[in-house]
């Protein structure tokens, strides 16, 4: 969505030249192709784990660490795979989101009426919401050391990671539409009468 952006916004007349069905259909097959190959090296390592204590995950979901936390066996190599996928495909795909975003804002203070840039502004202000809750979230679930593991602490992140994350962008793209708009204030009226 970064790069869409930055076509939209930096090249918007040559946008459908460079995001053309084959750009999207390779942006495509690399996103489900990258995240069926992470998990596979994961599946694997955790496969050979024992575990010899309880076998409830206290968590709202079966994660990488709190798993790792129920192995009696040793999971250095499990958690260095979870640090190494982090810096090797998240931290990069941040910094190209973050880059993205610098030439954007760079392009829209550029524009000269206060109305284009506050509707660009606006436009990229909920995907940079949501990008932003999104990988901080993921850094700092999966980019730790385990021994850092805080059972209460993490639960909010993961809830904040599975829960919040999905739901804001169709919430601030609602929020955006002129009928959902209306329903709500005929909404709070009747609530106010």
């Amino acid at each position: 969505m970064a790069y869409d952006r930055y076509l939209a916004i930096c090249h918007p007349l040559h946008y459908f030249i460079l995001m053309s069905l084959r750009q999207t259909a390779a942006l495509a097959v690399t996103a489900w192709t990258v995240g069926f190959l992470v998990p596979t090296g994961h599946a694997a390592l955790i496969s050979g784990l024992s575990f010899c204590a309880s076998h409830l995950v206290d968590y709202i979901f079966c994660d990488i660490t709190p798993l790792l936390k129920l192995s009696c066996s040793e999971t250095f190599n499990v958690a260095m795979l979870s640090i190494v996928d982090g810096a090797i495909l998240a931290f990069p795909t941040f910094l190209f989101t973050l880059i993205s975003y610098v030439f954007i804002i760079s392009n829209i203070l550029k524009i000269k009426t206060t109305e284009g840039r506050r509707k660009a502004f606006s436009t990229c202000a909920s995907h940079l919401t949501c990008v932003t809750v999104f990988y901080v979230t993921v850094m700092g679930l999966y980019m730790r050391p385990t021994s850092s593991y805080q059972p209460k602490q993490d639960k909010f992140f993961a809830l904040l990671f599975v829960v919040l994350v999905p739901m804001l962008n169709p919430i601030i793209y609602s929020l955006k539409n002129q009928d959902v708009k209306d329903a709500l204030m005929k909404f709070r009226n009747k609530m106010t009468c």
